[in-house]
């Protein structure tokens, strides 16, 4: 069965051939071969913009079979996430791709941060005379000012 199969399969094939495929003559002048190479060349083409609109009609739809298959899932409630490609992209690059060419964004992040100021502690401040500091701390009177200064 198998073998009757493969025979069917190569009578159609050569059927096909016949039909859609002329026998190749080869002339003998170099004119006569370049307008061969020429009606060659056309029909190449033909077939490749013929294959290209195949494959753009079943890209779309696969898209649109998979839209389906997502639309079902969320009507029956158990929602499946899709894997996720990785993408390594720079903010520019995403904002321009969300926002088209036209539009011309870049991304400077540091340009809108607000410059700030360090304060200067006032014990650091009061570090010129650290002996006459030591004195006044010294004793309960000097304890006493250190925590009503602190609170």
């Amino acid at each position: 069965m198998l073998e009757e199969e493969a025979r069917e399969a190569q009578k159609e094939k050569m059927m096909y051939m016949e039909e859609n495929c002329s026998t190749l003559c080869v002339p003998g002048s170099i004119q006569e071969l370049q307008d061969l190479c020429r009606g060659l060349h056309k029909q190449i083409d033909l077939v490749d913009e013929e294959r290209y609109d195949v494959e753009i009609k079943v890209s779309k739809s696969n898209k649109e079979i998979d839209d389906l298959k997502l639309m079902v899932q969320d009507l029956k409630g158990k929602f499946k996430k899709p894997a996720l490609k990785k993408v390594r992209m720079s903010a520019d690059a995403m904002l321009a791709a969300l926002l088209g060419s036209k539009h011309k964004v870049s991304m400077d992040l540091r340009a809108n941060l607000k410059q700030v100021k360090k304060e200067v502690k006032e014990e650091e401040k009061q570090t010129g005379n650290w002996r006459k500091n030591i004195e006044e701390k010294a004793g309960m009177d000097g304890r006493k000012k250190m925590f009503q200064t602190e609170a």
